[in-house]
């Protein structure tokens, strides 16, 4: 007699959205039509049949069957099967949802903010592989020296890194102009690590300051929120963020939500693998810092 099996437990809306998210930019343009429409709508395109969807979209029912198939599922009604068992898992009824708008009132845009920033640390969450944190903080905890290195808003994240890690104890480096993070790359070997950090994983310098790092032997960990994207593919250890921006919200405020989450749950999972000395390193640091803010000056 054969092994039983048992089927996986079901997607929640989170698990879902993130597994769109992260692949959407590998998608040929009509599967990613068929995307952007599930997370706009995911209950439209449960209650939705094939022949439907063609006519709303304008994409060929192979093309639907080929981003059900690039989703995970066997084809399209499996997928609306797993959007109809979702749906009952979803936000509650009386929170607001959907992109900023020019008209709308200061009350909907804070409540609009929040539910997609909570929904990008949601799906983080529900899509970030714990191995992959768990490998990527040990290969930190072996670092003599650590470089994070990211433009414009993801520059903002890899200062967070750097912040938090200097405080830990450990020589971490974040630079922000591109020819001192290339040069600071060069000088990387083992047992050293570079983190790039961009949230569409195709961004020209964080690619080039990953070449430069990998090639002198140093460790990557990319910190992306494409897990198709080259900075992905390339990356010793790729570590997913969930978000998407749409109309005016300048500085990848969801995306970035998801990237600082990724930060938190690296920098925690690397304290936990050298808890003594991390411990105290951040117990001194943060007496330093408390007795700098209690001091008065004198005379």
């Amino acid at each position: 007699m054969g092994a039983m099996t048992h089927p996986l437990p079901p997607e929640g809306p989170d698990e879902i959205s993130a597994k769109i998210r992260a692949s959407l930019s590998g998608l040929p343009p009509a599967a990613q039509k068929v995307a952007r429409l599930i997370l706009d709508d995911p209950d439209h395109v449960a209650g939705s049949s094939m022949s439907s969807l063609e006519k709303e979209i304008g994409v060929s029912g192979a093309s639907i069957v080929r981003a059900a198939k690039a989703l995970g599922y066997a084809g399209y009604p499996q997928l609306r099967l797993a959007l109809a068992a979702a749906s009952g898992r979803g936000a509650p009824p009386d929170v607001v949802t959907g992109g900023v708008r020019r008209d709308d009132a200061t009350a909907d845009i804070i409540a609009k903010l929040a539910h997609a920033e909570q929904q990008a640390i949601r799906e983080t969450a529900a899509h970030l592989d714990p191995a992959v944190v768990e490998a990527a903080a040990g290969a930190l905890a072996r670092a003599n020296r650590i470089l994070s290195f990211g433009v414009g808003a993801s520059g903002l994240v890899a200062a967070d890194l750097q912040q938090k890690l200097t405080r830990a104890g450990f020589i971490c480096h974040s630079p922000a102009d591109l020819h001192l993070g290339m040069t600071e790359a060069a000088l990387l070997g083992a047992p050293a690590v570079a983190v790039i950090v961009s949230d569409s994983g195709e961004t020209r310098e964080a690619l080039a300051v990953l070449e430069v790092a990998a090639g002198a032997g140093a460790v990557t960990i990319a910190l992306t929120g494409a897990e198709t994207s080259s900075l992905a593919r390339t990356a010793d250890y790729p570590l997913i963020a969930a978000g998407s921006e749409r109309g005016p919200r300048p500085g990848a405020l969801s995306s970035r939500i998801g990237q600082l989450l990724v930060v938190d749950c690296l920098f925690v999972a690397l304290t936990h693998q050298d808890f003594a000395s991390s411990d105290a390193a951040l117990t001194t640091t943060r007496a330093v810092i408390t007795s700098h803010r209690n001091s008065r000056p004198h005379g």
